[in-house]
């Protein structure tokens, strides 16, 4: 298992977004892992385009699967780690076609099997608040098969993110420690510009990630681009790993409605701003686009 380790990254962009744009329908519970069943060669164009706009991580359509979703929709537990896994492989032949199509490309590319929080099962946007009133072991419980599953498609590292808790990081942390070749990037989602969603301190959640070997990665994602310059100079300061931001557009996300509120910020205005502040892993969340990469990828390029 190979991961990405030193100098500036480009992440993809938004998954979701951009099924949605392509006629699918994500209005259900499984959001995006919906289409992992329906669809699954519209994921593989997906990431494909992202590589092919520059990015060199894809992050898989696996964020708001889970076993409980996937078993309410009536399929088996083995049904269930076929399509997580799958996830992964969908990533990484993506990956394997844009390499063979472009053989003069010497840019790495790496597939990261998203590990979304507990919240994001509940399809009522409590990751975005960390409310869930879980203890510790009851999401390592939770998490404990889903990571389990996806490891054993071989991806390059887990991304597990949007997360909105300490709590939940410590939860990730222990079962990460169960697979001891494992790699992981951990990010959350923040209220402000210094404290998680649940109101932790960042600068503690970084300074518990920088102690673990097998997190070669910490940051932030979906979060309102205007908070994020702040979060990774505390984060920066804790850690010498390099410091992971994939925005949101700063529109708000009602659950009730199921749908995106306000206005949006082109965050690839704010790419210097990050990069000088420690920031060395950028993408983009949800709302993004291809063309957002491809500015990402231009002044990670020095364009």
């Amino acid at each position: 298992m190979s991961h990405p380790t030193t100098g500036l990254l480009v992440l993809d962009g938004g998954l979701a977004t951009e099924l949605a744009r392509r006629g699918h329908d994500l209005s259900d519970a499984l959001w995006s892992a919906r289409v992992l069943a329906d669809a699954p060669e519209a994921i593989e164009a997906v990431h494909r385009e992202y590589f092919e706009a520059g990015a060199n991580v894809a992050i898989t359509a696996s964020y708001q699967a889970s076993f409980a979703g996937f078993g309410a929709r009536g399929y088996s537990h083995g049904d269930t780690v076929r399509l997580l896994q799958q996830s992964v492989t969908l990533a990484q032949a993506a990956r394997a076609q844009v390499a063979a199509s472009d053989s003069a490309t010497t840019r790495d590319m790496w597939v990261a099997a998203s590990v979304g929080p507990y919240g994001a099962t509940l399809h009522d946007g409590s990751e975005y608040r960390g409310d869930y009133g879980l203890t510790e072991d009851e999401l390592v419980a939770f998490h404990r098969p889903r990571m389990e599953a996806l490891l054993g498609a071989g991806p390059d590292l887990l991304a597990c993110e949007t997360l909105p808790s300490l709590l939940e990081a410590r939860a990730i942390v222990r079962v990460l420690r169960e697979h001891p070749d494992a790699r992981a990037w951990v990010t959350f989602t923040c209220r402000d510009g210094a404290h998680t969603c649940a109101g932790d301190a960042i600068a503690e959640c970084a300074e518990m990630l920088h102690a673990e070997a097998q997190v070669v990665a910490m940051g932030v994602n979906c979060v309102d681009p205007v908070l994020v310059t702040p979060l990774v100079r505390i984060m920066a300061a804790a850690t010498n790993k390099p410091v992971i931001v994939y925005p949101n557009s700063g529109e708000l996300w009602n659950a009730t409605a199921r749908c995106w509120e306000g206005s949006a910020t082109r965050f690839t205005g704010y790419l210097h701003e990050w990069i000088e502040a420690g920031a060395s892993w950028i993408g983009g969340c949800c709302r993004t686009t291809p063309e957002d990469i491809k500015v990402v990828r231009a002044v990670v390029d020095g364009g």
